[in-house]
């Protein structure tokens, strides 16, 4: 079992995936897939049944005689020298159980050169921790590398105080304080605002908006002086906007505090193995969105990012097919 577990494993480390889903069906079948430059794949050669799903609830410390019970749980393997964090968590639907393995510190030592082939990107992403206050946010969709995008900026971060509120830690850092926050744990997202406030933050990381009251505790961060980063889904940088809106944010506020927004997506390369693209929004379009009836100036889209990218930098696609098929 350990095994088959690190062979899934070195795939996505080759291909630099950050979550494994596995699929257990009614007739105890069990099928793996990566998502590769937003597309799911079917791992080859992968033959499983229950008792490999049994494995993974037993190595997270997952209640095993009720597997239909959403739970979350986290392990550690060792897989080519490296010792990986891992977060395995379930769903069980009518007619299959979903478990989503996620490797938490895979990209722990990049640097932000590293992040995207783009200059402008890096210049903007360099920029942003030099600011004293604000509001920047990253958007995207799942597994578009927003997490490793606001790691790889606070670990560059040098004579300021950083604190992070997450819901759950993903990536354990030395290099600022981390709070677990959970608003049905021992420390509420308020409350562990109230006690980063005590420690004089320079800047303040919250780790995904996902609902008001977390979007409403960011922007009061950015309200009262702090430099504020976060993530939250979004497909761009005018629908992050249209998101938080959504959640009650009125636009006086948004004008008022907010910086920037970068959307990204992963690209698989030939020779980077997967690199950021990002659409982004700086604090002079920020304002000119708003300032003129929400419309952009000279903007280039997600999209366009993306096919510049795809010219000279993505990765052949029979490379893929040495390891996945396409389609489940």
């Amino acid at each position: 079992m350990e095994q088959r577990l690190v062979d899934c494993l070195k795939i996505a480390l080759k291909y630099n995936v950050s979550d494994i889903h596995f699929n257990m069906y009614q007739d105890h079948s069990v099928s793996a897939e990566m998502r590769i430059d937003g597309v799911i794949l079917k791992l080859r050669n992968f033959e499983a049944d229950q008792s490999f799903f049994n494995y993974l609830l037993y190595r997270a410390n997952l209640d095993l005689s009720n597997a239909f019970k959403p739970q979350t749980g986290r392990f550690d393997v060792t897989v080519n020298g490296k010792r990986l964090a891992l977060r395995f968590a379930v769903l069980a639907s009518v007619s299959l159980t979903s478990g989503v393995l996620r490797i938490l510190n895979q990209n722990t030592s990049l640097e932000i050169d590293d992040l995207t082939y783009d200059q402008a990107s890096i210049h903007y992403l360099k920029t942003i921790t030099i600011h004293r206050n604000g509001l920047f946010i990253f958007s995207g969709v799942t597994g578009s590398g927003k997490t490793t995008s606001l790691y790889t900026i606070l670990n560059a971060v040098q004579g300021k105080k950083v604190f992070t509120l997450e819901d759950p830690v993903e990536v354990y850092s030395n290099h600022f304080v981390q709070l677990s926050v959970n608003e049905h744990g021992p420390l509420t997202f308020d409350q562990g605002l109230k006690q980063l406030m005590r420690h004089d933050p320079d800047i303040i990381m919250i780790g995904e908006i996902r609902d008001s009251k977390q979007a409403e505790i960011a922007l009061r961060c950015a309200l009262t002086g702090h430099l504020v980063v976060t993530s939250i889904h979004a497909s761009s940088c005018v629908n992050t906007i249209h998101r938080l809106e959504d959640l009650g944010i009125q636009e006086t506020m948004l004008q008022a505090v907010l910086k920037g927004i970068s959307t990204q997506r992963l690209l698989a390369t030939k020779d980077h193995g997967r690199m950021g693209v990002y659409e982004i929004m700086n604090e002079s379009e920020v304002q000119y969105y708003f300032e003129n009836h929400r419309t952009s100036k000279n903007f280039v889209t997600l999209q366009q990012k993306i096919q510049q990218g795809i010219q000279t930098h993505t990765l052949e696609e029979t490379q893929l097919e040495e390891d996945f098929t396409y389609g489940s």
